[in-house]
């Protein structure tokens, strides 16, 4: 049997596209190496500074610990918009929708002046008697209204994507559980919740990158030991703001590759066994002659 002599498609096109990409690459590296008012060297100077790196590390802690509260609280809420209570359903939905609502901006507003309204945190019996009381200004510290404001406001995102995550998994896996005779509560945590991740994983990632940037709105707070607040007193001290919003760019991208590094992880982890993986075609041989089919003696097909 002859093959057949196949000629791939050709597609100029593509690399004419290729090529303008690669000249537009090019001509913006030569833009930015060669154009003074860049201020590399600035650039090189501040790029490590100690006070920079001090602002990464308090920006790390700031987008991780808000995202430990968020997702705790969004799990939480999760499971309540799941509940067969009407009372749990509602108050999830009035929190997803307050927080959604309005403005992170705001939000962080409000935490930094919560000691204005209430300057005592009592503890005591409702309309009765004082047992103990702390200083607002002391308890809720510009880091601690910073975290607690920027988790409040992700944790009503997060609750939609792990209900979405939730609602991916087929209602079957609820009943057979059951049926087994497990628990609600223990199906949801043992059987529905990991099969939810690799829908939650995705969203949750850019949801972290997404916080990251966000730490730049605290000076509402007022908190200013982050990246950006740093930064931006750097450049008002020099007179040079290029130069150190390049510094912060710079860093804001390291952590997000970071970050998306450990998404690529994650992500493969929880998709064991579902991701569709491209393989090399297999090349099939051709089929071989068929073999004469031999008839006994005496038998007649006509």
């Amino acid at each position: 049997m002859e093959l057949i002599d196949a000629i791939p498609v050709r597609h100029p096109w593509r690399w004419v596209g290729a090529a303008v990409i690669l000249l537009v690459v090019i001509l913006a590296i030569q833009s930015m190496t060669t154009n003074p008012k860049f201020y590399w060297g600035t650039f090189r100077t501040y790029v490590f500074d100690v006070l920079v790196i001090q602002g990464v590390g308090w920006t790390l802690v700031l987008t991780v610990s808000s995202m430990v509260i968020a997702i705790v609280l969004a799990i939480l809420l999760a499971f309540m918009r799941q509940s067969d209570n009407p009372l749990f359903r509602y108050v999830s939905w009035v929190w997803v929708w307050f927080f959604r609502g309005t403005p992170v901006y705001t939000q962080l507003l409000f935490w930094g002046s919560v000691g204005v309204l209430y300057p005592k945190i009592i503890l005591g019996v409702p309309f009765g008697p004082e047992l103990l009381s702390w200083d607002t200004a002391t308890v809720i510290n510009a880091t601690v209204a910073a975290i607690v404001g920027l988790g409040l406001n992700e944790s009503a995102y997060l609750a939609e994507i792990f209900r979405a995550g939730l609602k991916s998994v087929d209602n079957g896996q609820m009943e057979a559980a059951e049926a087994l005779g497990m628990r609600r509560s223990k199906v949801m945590w043992r059987i529905i919740l990991p099969q939810a991740m690799r829908v939650i994983i995705p969203p949750t990632g850019n949801e972290t990158i997404g916080m990251l940037k966000t730490t730049s709105l605290v000076l509402a707070v007022p908190f200013t030991l982050d990246l950006t607040f740093v930064t931006n007193a750097l450049a008002s001290r020099t007179f040079l703001p290029i130069p150190l919003l390049m510094v912060a760019a710079f860093w804001y991208l390291v952590i997000t590759s970071v970050l998306m590094v450990g998404q690529y992880y994650v992500e493969r982890h929880f998709g064991k066994g579902v991701d569709n993986v491209m393989k090399a075609p297999v090349k099939v041989p051709p089929p071989a002659a068929a073999d004469p089919i031999m008839l006994p003696r005496g038998n007649n097909l006509a």
